[in-house]
């Protein structure tokens, strides 16, 4: 096969649903929008931009009614997600509004060893229930990517908004650098591949 010929993904190679969610009947859970990821040693590129798309996101599922669960990961005191400093606060442009549902969680994936899949069932959104569920956050190839895979095996539809997503370049493997933008492309195709769906923006979802 061609290199510029894409094998047929997983979703395709099994026959899953491939509809996209509509807003309103889905639960948005936002990521690791902490303060985190916009200075220090965890600065990302593009974060800036991802957290506005992110408050657009928010304010768009407000008014449709969506449940909103936000997550945040804890490091402990003195770590870059210190979650009693600043430094690991949510930000303010996506911080929780009143009654909306918060998980802190240790790991990556966001169901692990937290209450995230008892929150969903309070909102009416337990895994076969037809609620869909649309992720956007930090950071793509580790915290998104997992909670998407958490999310597949419990049974959900995950859906990634890739704009209000974003992630670092790192080192690979052989040394050379890994772009953010590669990483960022590799990461949400892992999703596509079998865990979940991936639209660009916002607005590609239903109301």
């Amino acid at each position: 096969m061609s290199v510029t010929t894409p094998s047929a993904s997983l979703r395709e190679v099994f026959g899953l649903d491939n509809r996209l969610p509509r807003l309103g009947e889905s639960v948005l859970v936002l990521i690791d929008f902490q303060n985190t990821y916009r200075t220090g040693v965890m600065a990302l590129p593009g974060a800036e931009e991802a957290l506005k798309a992110g408050a657009a996101l928010l304010a768009r599922a407000r008014a449709a009614g969506t449940p909103v669960v936000h997550v945040l990961n804890d490091a402990g005191e003195g770590s870059p997600y210190d979650i009693r400093a600043h430094i690991g606060a949510i930000s303010d442009e996506v911080a929780p509004a009143e009654g909306e549902a918060v998980v802190v969680k240790g790991f990556p994936n966001a169901f692990h060893d937290t209450d995230l899949a008892r929150t969903l069932t309070g909102l009416g959104a337990a895994p076969g229930s037809g609620k869909d569920l649309v992720l956007a956050g930090f950071m793509t190839h580790m915290c998104v990517a997992h909670t998407a895979q958490g999310a597949f095996h419990l049974g959900y539809r995950p859906t990634v908004v890739a704009d209000a997503t974003a992630t670092r370049s790192l080192a690979g493997p052989d040394g050379a650098v890994l772009p953010a933008q590669a990483l960022q492309a590799a990461a949400l195709t892992t999703v596509t591949d079998l865990f979940g769906l991936v639209v660009p923006t916002a607005d590609a979802l239903r109301d």
